[in-house]
């Protein structure tokens, strides 16, 4: 029995379990060898805790926050076993990202007072950002909501064609120009479209270029200038879109976009090939920005909306 309220639906959980299981052995074969032949939390037992959460891609800041929170348990309690570590964690950990994140969404949802709601998607290349943009398509269109796609990324022909496969695939459509052309003016037109069309939700895709900061500032600042002459206070949201499987390499692409553009949410895929889903954790609770959905397979619904509670049960079920 879950300790935390599920929302979920039994399958979406399933896939959620499923999706954290490299995450979730590393991350006990650790904490086991940590407190092997202890019975109570004690300095040592503190220290080797602190490695095994900095190993698992937590991150020293949100590990050294974690530690004090136990710490402080200690202190009050005077006596803490080892066999209720795990149950603490649970709670530290959630009461952690709490701070971030009000943790009950299990639904995506857009502001109905925003339509076209419009989605500007951020990230490097090979991050899953195409594939993230298609399931969000998807997701939204199961919801009945009219979808348009927009094909910003113009710096490479493959994206334009990964997108348009997508578009196919979901059976939505999408406004792309050709290879090298005004990444603004794509996302004009597909504003302008999606306006005439009477479509719900604009998921724009842009370029993953981080070689040059500055030129990717200038160009996401031209894309949302020039979105905004076609719908006021455009982008209704900028997704970051982070490869979970690349550990702290993730850490550093946030740390870059957030200097480089206005992020209000985060997208963190992957997390099903890799034992490094501990990141989601340091990366909720480091940038405070809310991851808003996680990776956790290949299929379509394994795009799922974050919940901390289950995303928490799923990282601590024993």
């Amino acid at each position: 029995m879950s300790l935390f309220k599920n929302i979920f639906s039994a399958k979406k959980k399933e896939s959620l379990d499923k999706g954290l299981e490299k995450t979730k052995t590393n991350f006990f074969s650790k904490l086991s060898k940590a407190v092997a032949g202890k019975s109570r939390v004690d300095d040592d037992v503190l220290d080797n805790l602190e490695e095994v959460l900095v190993t698992s891609d937590v991150g020293v800041d949100t590990t050294l926050k974690v530690i004090e929170r136990i710490e402080a348990r200690v202190a009050r309690d005077k006596y803490m076993g080892t066999d209720e570590l795990n149950t603490i964690l649970r709670e530290e950990i959630a009461g952690l990202l709490s701070e971030t994140h009000t943790g009950e969404e299990a639904e995506y949802h857009i502001p109905v007072d925003k339509k076209p709601f419009v989605i500007m998607v951020v990230g490097v290349n090979g991050v899953g950002k195409t594939t993230t943009i298609g399931k969000l398509a998807h997701q939204f269109k199961e919801q009945g909501l009219k979808v348009v796609l927009g094909a910003a990324d113009t710096f490479r022909a493959a994206a334009i064609d990964q997108l348009q496969v997508w578009a196919d695939r979901v059976d939505v459509p999408i406004i792309k120009q050709k290879m090298g052309s005004d990444p603004a003016s794509v996302a004009f037109d597909t504003l302008s479209s999606a306006v005439s069309q009477g479509a719900d939700v604009v998921i724009i895709d842009t370029a993953g270029r981080l070689h040059n900061k500055v030129n990717l500032m200038n160009e996401l600042t031209k894309v949302k200038k020039v979105m905004q002459k076609v719908v006021d206070d455009t982008p209704h949201e900028v997704l970051l879109v982070l490869d979970g499987s690349t550990g702290q390499n993730a850490f550093e692409q946030a740390k870059q976009f957030t200097k480089a553009t206005e992020v209000t949410a985060l997208a963190v895929t992957k997390l099903d090939g890799t034992a490094k889903g501990g990141v989601v954790i340091g990366i909720s609770d480091q940038f405070q920005i809310p991851v808003k959905y996680i990776g956790v397979g290949e299929g379509m619904e394994d795009l799922q909306v974050f919940n901390k509670y289950e995303f928490v049960d799923s990282f601590f079920k024993v």
